[in-house]
């Protein structure tokens, strides 16, 4: 096919195969690596994993597995803390991500990544490269420069989060757009638009779930709640989406945004602040509460319904009630 023609995939694969083979004669690993891989992520295919790991190998001891189900990232990384890993990269989205530093919080073993998924909120945050071509250079020019830092992780009850969690709208956006990651892969940012219009038309124009977030004694109620860990929140394309401020993987506490109210007149004075460059923008919508700075929050619902959460990117359900915190320190990355 002419080359305006070829796909995307067969371009990343192509280069990861030239990479590999500028890579071959390379001299011997240094440092084990584990890559975990999500096969199902949106720009993974087995022959990128491949090449990507043959790459690899020309600077690192690398081995590679495949997840298999929910959570088994998390299941691999304890027990590659536990052997002892230079180094484990999750190669797929920000939910493979997540998974994977649950499994090393509290571990000496650091974490890195590969773009594998729709959005890689993480992986950019961090500063490794968008292209996995790209980023595969990068790690390997990392193993003359091994440096792993400790950042910060914030806490949705037990489970960990990287960069951002959410209650209410958020949420259940993600519920819709995770039902089809078919439409996910393919409209990427568009998807996600259609999928709040969506929603806030059906689930929360009319009666919107109600919530009592409570921070150090004050408390006020909303129908939406973003806590951030890192900056930004999300990206919308190669644009920055920036809520909470003063957030951030090195200081120590989470921030959070309050939505108090989601109404038509409201939300178009809204959603121009979110494509901002600066997180207040945000902060000072005159329905936006925001908690900047904070060790601890926790979240109730105040009508008895169940609220819908999120954790970077990933729905995880429905509760009650939720408590946030951060874990300053908590995980060591290599970036």
């Amino acid at each position: 096919m002419p080359p305006s023609e070829v796909s995307p995939t067969a371009d990343r694969e192509a280069r990861a195969a030239a990479l590999a083979e500028r890579l071959a004669s390379a001299g011997a690993p240094r440092k084990r690596m584990l890559v975990i891989v999500n096969p199902y992520a949106t720009t993974v295919s087995d022959r990128l994993r491949n090449l990507v790991v043959y790459a690899l190998q020309s600077r690192y001891e690398v081995e590679a597995v495949d997840t298999e189900r929910r959570d088994h990232a998390t299941q691999i990384c304890r027990e590659a803390a536990r052997e002892g890993y230079d180094v484990v990269v999750a190669f797929g989205g920000d939910g493979t991500v997540n998974e994977a530093a649950n499994g090393l919080i509290g571990t000496d073993t650091p974490l890195s990544c590969l773009p594998g998924g729709a959005t890689n909120v993480f992986h950019r945050t961090i500063g490794i490269p968008g292209d996995v071509v790209d980023a595969t250079e990068h790690l390997l020019a990392l193993a003359d420069d091994f440096r792993p830092r400790r950042v910060d992780l914030g806490l949705v009850d037990d489970r960990a989060f990287v960069f951002a969690a959410g209650v209410g709208l958020d949420a259940s956006v993600v519920e819709v757009v995770d039902a089809h990651p078919r439409l996910k892969a393919r409209l990427g940012p568009y998807y996600y638009s259609w999928a709040a219009l969506s929603t806030f038309n059906r689930r929360y124009l009319r009666r919107p779930p109600r919530m009592r977030v409570t921070v150090d004694g004050e408390s006020v109620e909303a129908v939406t709640t973003v806590v951030q860990n890192a900056d930004p929140f999300t990206f919308f394309g190669s644009r920055p989406v920036r809520v909470c401020e003063r957030a951030g993987l090195d200081t120590g506490s989470i921030s959070i945004a309050a939505l108090r109210r989601a109404t038509l007149l409201e939300m178009p004075t809204l959603i121009p602040r979110l494509l901002s460059t600066r997180a207040e923008t945000v902060a000072r919508h005159r329905q936006v509460t925001p908690f900047p700075g904070v060790a601890a929050a926790t979240v109730e619902s105040v009508d008895d319904r169940p609220l819908p959460i999120q954790v970077d990117g990933d729905y995880i359900g429905e509760r009650p009630s939720i408590r946030f915190a951060a874990a300053p320190g908590a995980l060591k990355i290599v970036s």
